[in-house]
């Protein structure tokens, strides 16, 4: 037999591995296509591992105060996050704080360009009788600081035994990363 038989079968061989390559190359390159390999993965959202929430009524016709502590977890970039408020048990409204950190007038009040929704926050600094907002009012939101705003009588009526939800959304993720019930 001469060399003929066997160089023809070493061609097959070598034909069929270079065949397989090219099959694997273009599965891999359609996967990463279709699968989105090739993407980077978003950011998880962060965790607030604890928080507690309190919404305490007020005399005469101040309302209730709302603060929410950040108790452990990850420090959140306060222009990263909105705080979403559901008082439909109360008074039917529901608001949202958005655009922080607060930055308005005379001392870090709530502004209206910082509502979206039924304006059932107090906009006043303060020095004026308006809430310290707290971490609404700086660039972080980290352990042991509290998120403050007032719901005034005016605009939402906080009796004894009404609930208000108040949610922190991570904006970068749409994540929520705190949600408390608060009952007054």
């Amino acid at each position: 037999m001469d060399g003929s038989g066997r160089s023809r079968a070493s061609s097959t061989v070598i034909g069929n591995v270079l065949l397989i390559a090219v099959v694997v190359v273009l599965a891999g390159t359609a996967s990463a296509y279709v699968f989105g390999v090739t993407d980077g993965s978003p950011d998880p959202a962060p965790t607030v591992a604890q928080s507690t929430g309190e919404l305490v009524p007020q005399a005469g016709n101040d309302g209730g105060i709302v603060r929410i502590t950040h108790r452990g977890g990850d420090t959140l970039r306060v222009a990263d996050i909105e705080v979403a408020v559901d008082a439909t048990d109360a008074c039917g409204k529901r608001g949202r704080l958005v655009d922080l950190p607060v930055d308005g007038f005379g001392g870090n009040a709530i502004g209206s360009s910082n509502i979206e929704g039924d304006d059932i926050f107090d906009e006043r600094p303060s020095y004026l009788g308006g809430p310290d907002p707290g971490a609404l009012g700086q660039s972080t939101y980290t352990s042991d600081e509290r998120l403050r705003f007032r719901i005034p009588e005016r605009d939402c009526s906080i009796d004894d035994g009404a609930r208000v939800t108040v949610r922190v959304v991570h904006t970068p993720t749409n994540a929520v990363v705190v949600e408390r019930t608060l009952t007054a």
